[in-house]
């Protein structure tokens, strides 16, 4: 299926190397879904991706989560992803000047090595945009990075729109910016986020499920089919799959509503 005729003027604005690798997935795979893997051992992790890989484009990660990890089970399980057709986003959310980002993309996990993205604040600046860039760069591997604009927790201090115009005016012409995080509780939010941002870079939304509910510890839920419509290009979903009695039964709900979104948002 050819991608310009799904994506329109995302796929013909959009520059960024990751970005169209994410959208050609989605085609393939028919699917929106950014499966929130937030799990504590290597074997659900690997459960996990096993029972419903074929119906997510995108897998999100936190590696310091595993309390089994190892470096030899996390490159074998990044390798299983892979064979999925599945992009690796690492949730770290960065939020340190570039030089010590940079180096926090090392150390002991590698993010750099496997993560084709990363989340990041920007109330250390831009140069942590430059930061990420060169990790990625060292290592000859193209990275992308998601700038959180918005959060769909309650009390966030991310709602501010001083906070959201000025990261998005300091990311947006980045090279590295692979796009927002936006809030995908509140559609009008996105609605407001979509304007600014404009139709080359990505949005992806947490804050989605289809019992739109409360959620644990200030979570806040909103309609997976309305964040689409408003200008999610992935919604990232986590106990709504894998909270369920047969996840893979729900993800695929999830990934034939999250096309079906976005085939009538065209």
């Amino acid at each position: 299926m050819d991608p310009a005729s799904i994506w329109g003027k995302r796929w013909l604005n959009c520059n960024q190397p990751i970005a169209k690798k994410y959208m050609e997935v989605v085609c393939k795979k028919q699917s929106l879904v950014v499966l929130a893997a937030d799990k504590s051992t290597m074997d659900e992790l690997n459960q996990l991706v096993e029972d419903v890989g074929d119906y997510i484009s995108a897998l999100k990660t936190h590696v310091d989560l595993i309390e089994d990890w190892t470096e030899e089970k996390w490159l074998k399980f990044i390798s299983h992803t892979k064979k999925k057709n599945l992009i690796i986003f690492e949730d770290r959310k960065h939020g340190d000047i570039g030089k010590i980002a940079k180096k926090q993309m090392g150390g002991i996990y590698n993010i750099k090595a496997w993560a084709d993205l990363v989340t990041a604040h920007l109330i250390s600046g831009p140069s942590i945009l430059d930061g990420l860039e060169e990790s990625w760069k060292s290592i000859n591997r193209n990275g992308g990075v998601l700038v959180l604009a918005q959060m769909s927790s309650e009390g966030n201090l991310l709602k501010l729109p001083e906070y959201t115009n000025s990261a998005v005016e300091l990311s947006k012409k980045h090279a590295i910016c692979f796009g927002y995080i936006g809030n995908g509780s509140r559609p009008s939010e996105l609605i407001e986020l979509r304007n600014i941002v404009g139709d080359e870079k990505m949005i992806w939304t947490p804050g989605v499920n289809l019992k739109v509910e409360d959620g644990e510890l200030g979570q806040r839920y909103g309609n997976p089919t309305n964040a689409i419509k408003a200008g999610s290009d992935g919604i990232i979903v986590g106990s709504g799959i894998y909270n369920t009695k047969n996840p893979k039964e729900m993800a695929k709900e999830y990934a034939e509503i999250s096309w079906r979104a976005l085939l009538e948002r065209k």
